[in-house]
């Protein structure tokens, strides 16, 4: 969430951008972009450069020695017409062919970028502005794209609201990857989940990983898919990739509900926040899932589309509107019992309404489940969270309270789970009784409330102490008369 002394240094970037002509948020978003990913080349190089002296192992720099003028820590301090030839001519033709593989996500999806900021004065603002700006903080990044989107009347009419670093970080937590997991998210937007998926791994498996030819082989090129129908997004997602060390995902331009999308039974780990709404052609939506599930509803369809990916033993961890866990419709209803009668569902956390506050009020839950395809669900594992730590309300200020740690232990730990109370934040629901109320997922149906006593004066006490206060307020009032 963007405050303060930040959102006042944004609001000035998008300023300038927008008295320089360049008025579409996405066109901005473009631009901040590539310009925030030829800082993060300058700073990954360095970076590397001192590893390879520290450690004794040779270390060849993406910027030859023709190429120092391209780096950001150069051209930043040239003069504004030299700056501008450089970036133009040099610099942007060097990123877009930066990926050697042709077939690239990232080739394939940078061809047709272009560099839109038209002035030499206007680009030499902008670089000065972002070099005042800490792009080092990891969430900046989808602050600014989630601020920018807001500023357009159509945001959100696809679903495109940003989840939250902190949420998607404790769903990756609970899904614990492993090095061998093949990693999806069939609405992935700017990457996000696939990001903070490669940084667990990279914080828990490191070794396994880059000292595996086979692993970082898989870590580099087959592990990490993502689908988007937004080019725009797609650009931004391969970049975002490519700067957190993955050489080569596969981010796909492709409508994963149509028959584009034939992905069966091929990942391990799915991790998602597909729209809530939006626009859907209903006659290209593949006939596979239309036989689990026959709805116009994206947040049903999805669930169905993420059966049909996963493979058997597969896991998946995504946010749903509450609708879906209590909707009284056949769909609602047909979907609910697939997952819990054909498959193994382990988890439901219902999150509080504000967590994607200012942009929606929608009311969400995480839903965690395994593909089996012959049943397995036993108890439910339900989390009432009540707090994440910021604010419920449209500032969305950091506060202390924060359930995402306990959410992690417990669910870590189920099996102390199975005698917590009902009136806990936590308890387990027997499959049984989830049928018994027709596959209801909403905690409301089984948290129970503990009521506490209160005692209250009875009316007469209440009377004697108004009679009482009456007496001192005449009593009072004689008393001032008296002086004046």
């Amino acid at each position: 969430m963007i405050t303060g002394e930040l959102r006042n240094k944004i609001d000035s970037l998008w300023l300038m951008f927008y008295t320089g002509g360049i008025t579409n948020p996405l066109d901005v978003i473009e631009q901040v972009t590539y310009l925030m990913f030829i800082r993060d080349l300058d700073d990954i190089d360095s970076i590397r450069s001192k590893e390879s002296v520290m450690l004794g192992v040779p270390y060849k720099s993406i910027f030859n020695e023709d190429g120092q003028q391209m780096k950001w820590s150069v051209f930043r301090d040239l003069p504004a017409a030299t700056m501008y030839e450089i970036v133009q001519s040099r610099v942007f033709p060097f990123i877009k062919n930066l990926h050697g593989d042709k077939d690239s996500a990232y080739s394939k999806y940078m061809a047709d970028a272009i560099f839109k900021i038209p002035t030499a004065q206007l680009l030499e603002k902008i670089v000065t502005a972002m070099d005042e700006i800490e792009w080092k903080n990891k969430d900046i990044r989808g602050d600014v794209y989630e601020y920018l989107l807001s500023k357009i009347a159509t945001a959100g009419t696809n679903g495109q609201f940003r989840t939250p670093r902190h949420i998607i970080r404790m769903m990756v937590e609970l899904l614990a990857p492993k090095p061998t997991d093949t990693i999806c998210d069939p609405a992935c937007g700017t990457s996000g989940f696939l990001v903070s998926a490669a940084e667990y791994l990279k914080e828990t498996h490191k070794d396994e990983i880059f000292l595996d030819a086979k692993n970082k082989d898989h870590f580099n090129n087959d592990m990490f898919h993502g689908y988007d129908m937004d080019r725009t997004m797609l650009r931004i997602s391969a970049m975002n990739m490519m700067t957190h060390g993955i050489e080569n995902p596969n981010i796909e331009f492709r409508d994963s509900l149509s028959d584009q999308n034939t992905d069966t039974n091929k990942f391990s780990i799915i991790l998602a926040n597909p729209p809530f709404k939006g626009s859907l052609d209903y006659d290209i939506v593949s006939a596979d899932i239309l036989k689990i599930v026959k709805t116009k509803k994206t947040e049903l369809l999805f669930l169905a589309l993420f059966l049909r990916m996963l493979k058997t033993g597969g896991r998946c961890a995504c946010i749903v509107p509450d609708g879906v866990l209590f909707g009284s419709s056949n769909a609602h209803k047909a979907i609910r019992k697939e997952i819990i009668e054909k498959n193994r569902l382990e988890a439901i956390i219902s999150m509080p309404s504000g967590v994607f506050k200012p942009y929606a009020g929608v009311s969400t839950a995480v839903m965690i489940f395994t593909k089996t395809n012959h049943g397995g669900t036993d108890n439910v594992w339900f989390y009432d969270m009540q707090a994440e730590g910021f604010s419920l309300d449209d500032k969305r200020t950091p506060i202390a309270a924060n359930d995402i740690p306990d959410i992690i232990a417990r669910f870590n730990n189920l099996a102390e789970e199975k005698n917590r109370q009902r009136t806990d934040k936590s308890f387990q629901v027997p499959k049984d009784e989830i049928v018994g109320n027709d596959y209801d997922l909403s905690i409301n149906k089984y948290k129970k409330v503990e009521y506490v006593a209160e005692e209250y004066p009875t009316p007469l006490e209440i009377m004697t102490d108004l009679n009482e206060l009456e007496m001192q307020i005449t009593s009072g009032l004689a008393e001032l008369e008296e002086m004046l």
